[in-house]
C-alpha cells in the first residue's frame, strides 16, 4: 500500500466519559470535525489517544468507530509489549481497518546497550503482518527510547518499513538521525519518509528535513499546521513562519512540564475552543489545575482561536 505522509498526521485524542469510559458519540463527533481540517491521515490508539491506558478490544473498537466516520489513512499504534502478542494486535488492526502501523518501543529495549537483534526481530515478526510499518523513536520522558544510529538504519532496511517518527524532542539527534535517513536507499528511491514527532520544533523539523508531522499537538489548531505545512511546501516562507509562530506559542504551552500532562491540556483547549465537551481522562491521569486552565485559555486567545470561535 502507497501512503502519502507528506503533510499533517494527527496523533489523535480519544474523548471519555467522566467514568473513563470511550466516549462514543463524542468520539465520532471529533473525527468528523478533525478529518475536515486538512490532515492527510489520522494516527489512532497512540499516546494522545491514551493508547497505553486501553485495553486491546477497546483499541480494536476505537479504530472500528473512527474508520466508520473518515476516508482518511488510519495509522495505528501498536507496543506489544511480547513479540507474539504485537503480531495478533497487528492482524487485529489490520482487520479492523488500520492502514499502517506505528510500531512503539517497548520495555525489552530498555537495557543499554540495546542488543539491535532484540528491535529487528520484533518490526520483522511485526512487519509480516502486511501493513506498512514506521518506526518510532520516543523520548524517554514517555516511556519511549533513543535508538543508536546504526540500529535504526539496520531497521530501515526490513521490507515493509516505510517511514519514522522522530519523537526525541532534541533537534541534534533529530538532525544526526535525519543525515542517516538521507543515505539509505529507500530514501534516495523516495520509499521512506522522514516524520517530525517533536511537537518542541514544528516547523523547524520541517527545515531540518522531515517532510511530515506526526504528532500530538496536531489534534489542536489542526488548519493552522495543515496550511503552515502547504505553505512551506509551496515555498510561500513568510506565510509558513507567521503561522509557525501561532502554532509553536500555543504547543509550548501544551507540552509544557510535565510534558505527561499533554493529553489533559489538549482536551481542556479542545473543550474551550467547543470541539469536546468533557476533557475527562483515564485514571490514574488526573484533570488540569485551574491555574494551569487559566494559561491555557489566555494562550489560545492570545494565538487568535477563541477569536475564530466567538466569530
Amino acid at each position: 500500500m502507497t501512503l502519502k505522509l507528506d503533510g499533517l498526521i494527527p496523533a489523535t485524542v480519544l474523548p471519555m466519559t467522566s467514568g473513563g469510559e470511550i466516549d462514543e458519540p463524542a468520539l465520532r463527533q471529533f473525527t468528523r470535525w478533525i478529518s475536515g481540517q486538512g490532515p492527510v491521515a489520522l494516527a489512532i490508539n497512540a499516546d494522545t489517544g491514551e493508547g497505553p491506558h486501553l485495553t486491546h478490544a477497546e483499541k480494536v473498537r476505537v479504530l472500528e468507530i473512527v474508520g466508520e466516520e473518515t476516508d482518511l489513512p488510519l495509522i495505528a499504534g501498536i507496543a506489544g509489549p511480547f513479540t507474539a502478542q504485537a503480531v495478533q494486535q497487528a492482524n487485529d488492526y489490520k482487520a479492523a481497518g488500520a492502514s499502517a502501523l506505528l510500531c512503539f518501543p517497548i520495555a525489552a529495549y530498555l537495557s543499554s546497550p540495546l542488543d539491535p537483534a532484540i528491535p529487528l526481530d520484533y518490526h520483522r515478526r511485526i512487519a509480516e503482518v502486511g501493513l506498512p510499518l514506521i518506526l518510532f523513536q520516543l523520548q524517554p520522558a514517555l516511556g519511549g527510547v533513543n535508538f543508536e544510529v546504526e540500529t535504526l538504519r539496520r531497521l530501515i532496511d526490513i521490507d515493509g518499513v516505510i517511514a519514522m517518527k522522530e519523537a526525541s524532542f532534541d533537534a541534534r539527534r533529530y538532525l544526526d538521525t535525519f543525515r542517516m535517513v538521507e543515505q539509505t536507499e529507500k530514501y534516495r528511491r523516495g520509499e521512506f519518509t522522514y516524520l517530525t514527532g517533536n511537537d518542541n520544533f514544528i516547523l523547524e523539523s520541517f527545515i531540518l528535513g522531515c517532510t511530515g508531522a506526526l504528532i500530538g499537538f496536531g489534534s489542536i489548531m489542526v488548519r493552522e499546521q495543515a496550511d503552515m505545512i502547504a505553505a512551506w511546501q509551496a515555498g510561500r516562507i513568510d506565510e509558513a513562519q507567521a503561522l509557525g509562530r501561532r502554532v509553536q506559542r500555543l504547543a509550548d504551552v501544551v507540552f509544557a512540564a510535565p510534558v505527561a500532562d499533554y493529553r489533559v491540556r489538549l482536551k481542556e483547549g479542545l473543550k474551550m475552543l467547543g470541539v469536546l465537551e468533557d476533557t475527562s481522562v483515564r485514571p490514574p491521569l488526573i484533570p488540569l489545575g485551574v491555574p494551569e486552565r487559566e494559561e491555557l485559555r489566555a494562550v489560545l486567545s492570545e494565538v487568535g482561536l477563541l477569536a475564530e470561535v466567538a466569530a
